[in-house]
């Protein structure tokens, strides 16, 4: 069945994408949408499983992996500013009305924190498919996007320990902080010291594409890494991409991997994106979810433009850095599941949640095609 499923995926995926740029939008979001038409929420062939799940993870490795081989490292670190800015405004901004929106629905405490925190979430896989369309990756926006984004993961796991802490979970803050120190210092060791040495001793091996396979060995075990250490395992992919993007050998390992990734991994990972959707009992639910939808996609955009436009970049700029921060994509979905199980979250809830994200990841792709097609009038 798996096999079939698969074969069913790659043939919609790449149909609907083509059809998604036919009709002059990224081909990601027709990516997207295929997959609800394929899940249960409309014709039931494809079913969320342990196996699609993995698969996909893998997806969104590989995916984010390509955009730190991709990244310029001179140009990252003129973006360290911007990225600051936008990154915590991108926070400031969710939290404030997401926890303002929890008390007016009448939920206690630390659930209305929570919420908060959850809206404050960013996933940039689907943006840097996005911006790799419209080949804007290595631009000064993009490089500003993924570094918000780092700066955005790893302050809301640790503002979620701080809240998990206090609401009563078995959350340890100081070894928190501690273990995420441990992981970007380890890192960096790793990236300057290990990282070309493995490169080195693995290219000159007798065996068919050692260095292909020494590049995703580390790209996972970077991913792994971050996950351990309660960081995104996505940022971890990341990193493994820019360390390796230093070395002499990140043609090749670019030009091979988008060959696997693109042929199989990646496109799971965005149909599965669509294929947990599920409307089954939901209706009662409709204007919450379009209130939280609303409030969740303008938070975003507002509160991260403001950070660009604070950093120096004109207004459509700022707009098209806003709305590739607006997906929240599969690390909310991880801190909704956290809160599910800690209790911060009901189970009614999170299935609104599940839908908000959802539509959080479907408007990125048309709104960051629409603000970074227009013309910059002024950056003043």
């Amino acid at each position: 069945m798996l096999i079939l499923e698969l074969a069913i995926i790659l043939i919609a995926s790449k149909l609907a994408g083509d059809l998604s740029v036919r009709l002059k939008q990224p081909a990601v979001l027709g990516k997207l949408l295929i997959g609800i038409v394929l899940g249960p929420a409309l014709l039931g062939w494809i079913n969320e499983t342990d196996v699609l799940e993995e698969i996909s993870q893998i997806g969104v490795i590989l995916l984010m992996f390509l955009a730190g081989l991709e990244t310029d490292v001179d140009e990252f670190k003129r973006t360290g500013k911007a990225s600051t800015y936008v990154g915590l405004a991108g926070i400031a901004l969710p939290f404030g009305f997401g926890y303002l929106a929890a008390i007016l629905l009448g939920m206690p405490l630390f659930e209305a924190i929570f919420l908060g925190l959850l809206l404050s979430a960013t996933s940039v896989s689907i943006s840097v498919q996005a911006l790799k369309e419209m080949g804007r990756l290595k631009s000064r926006e993009g490089t500003t996007i993924l570094g918000a984004a780092v700066i955005d993961d790893v302050l809301v796991i640790i503002l979620l320990a701080f809240v998990m802490s206090f609401a009563g979970g078995d959350v340890n803050l100081g070894l928190v902080i501690l273990k995420k120190f441990l992981f970007f210092a380890v890192v960096i060791v790793l990236s300057w010291k290990v990282v070309p040495w493995v490169m080195r001793k693995f290219a000159p091996l007798r065996v068919s594409e050692s260095v292909i396979s020494a590049g995703l060995i580390i790209c996972f075990l970077y991913a792994y890494m971050a996950e351990y250490a309660g960081v995104a395992a996505i940022i971890g992919a990341y990193i493994a991409g820019v360390a390796l993007s230093l070395t002499d050998y990140k043609h090749e390992v670019t030009e091979k991997i988008e060959t696997i990734g693109y042929a199989v991994f990646v496109p799971v990972f965005f149909t599965t994106i669509g294929v947990k959707v599920d409307f089954t009992g939901l209706a009662s639910q409709i204007p919450l979810i379009l209130g939280l939808s609303v409030l969740a996609v303008a938070t975003k955009l507002v509160g991260s433009a403001y950070g660009a436009r604070l950093a120096g970049f004109g207004w459509r700029s700022a707009l098209g850095i806003g709305s590739a921060m607006v997906s929240r994509g599969e690390v909310a979905l991880i801190i909704a599941a956290i809160g599910q199980d800690a209790g911060l979250l009901q189970d009614d809830m999170f299935a609104v949640i599940v839908i908000v994200v959802l539509v959080t990841t479907i408007v990125t792709p048309p709104m960051m095609k629409y603000f970074f097609a227009q013309p910059e009038k002024s950056r003043s």
